[in-house]
């Protein structure tokens, strides 16, 4: 599950539990691990879960009675685990050095690659749903200017930071600086989307626009996921997401746009 309430009651049970955002509460079984990004974990009397219980953010809580049976790890705020409560593994304080847990610097690397396939695939899917005229215009811009697409991305992936630290330090624009800085995450993920659809448009030219940036979203998902490689990934279809869309809506100024490069008229 990504976001909302986990709940295994009494006498349920469940495979595995991992969550991005909101609550769980177990009373029940659990299978395997427990994963939670940024959840408050509450482990009841009557829960008995086989595998570790990780916490990235927020507090475990165990009622006395429960057992767990492997790790617990955390990082922010200490688990309450009473008198009367069975760990029978480690409990584990995880900081930025701490690479002895049994999945180490891979297991971050997973956690922090699950928190954005999810969040992109959310972003991609809404953007060519609700707008598939920008993105077929983000594609054909990209085909017909690549040089300046690219060039813009550049100037964006880098100027819109620049100018918003200079508005707040220099306190002058300082709403609009914030403003600017707390826009950049998700004007980042439009642009890594947006190329996401180009390449799913080249791999299948024909298909649904919502199949085209699953095709594109899936290889780069995959690509992400190999440590440097995937960063390098990362920045290149950002900066060129942003000029693609940069570029479609300038030309857009002048005219509809095209799905392909602009056409010659024949020779007489």
């Amino acid at each position: 599950m990504v976001t909302g309430t986990v709940r295994v009651p009494r006498g349920e049970h469940a495979d595995r539990i991992i969550i991005a955002d909101g609550r769980v509460d177990i009373d029940g079984a659990v299978d395997g691990i427990v994963l939670a990004l940024d959840a408050p974990v509450h482990i009841g009397r009557h829960a008995v879960i086989d595998g570790d219980v990780i916490s990235l953010s927020q507090r475990v809580t165990i009622e006395p009675g429960a057992t767990l049976n492997q790790d617990l790890v955390y990082v922010d705020d200490k688990p309450v685990v009473p008198r009367g409560a069975n760990v029978y593994g480690e409990i584990r304080h995880l900081d930025a050095s701490d690479v002895s847990l049994p999945f180490g610097a891979f297991f971050l690397h997973a956690a922090v690659w699950f928190v954005f396939t999810i969040a992109s695939l959310a972003v991609g899917l809404v953007f060519v749903w609700l707008a598939p005229g920008a993105a077929d215009a983000a594609v054909a811009a990209g085909r017909a200017r690549t040089g300046p697409a690219i060039g813009w991305g550049i100037a964006l992936f880098l100027g819109l930071p620049i100018a918003a630290l200079f508005a707040v330090l220099t306190l002058v624009g300082l709403a609009l600086g914030l403003v600017v800085l707390l826009a950049m995450l998700p004007l980042y993920a439009l642009g890594y989307v947006t190329s996401a659809y180009v390449l799913g448009r080249r791999m299948v030219a024909e298909a649904a626009p919502l199949a085209a940036f699953l095709a594109g979203w899936g290889v780069l998902r995959v690509i992400a996921f190999i440590p440097v490689v995937g960063a390098l990934a990362w920045l290149a279809a950002t900066i060129f997401g942003l000029g693609a869309l940069t570029v479609a809506l300038w030309r857009s100024r002048g005219g509809p746009v095209s799905r392909g490069p602009e056409s010659r008229p024949a020779p007489a």
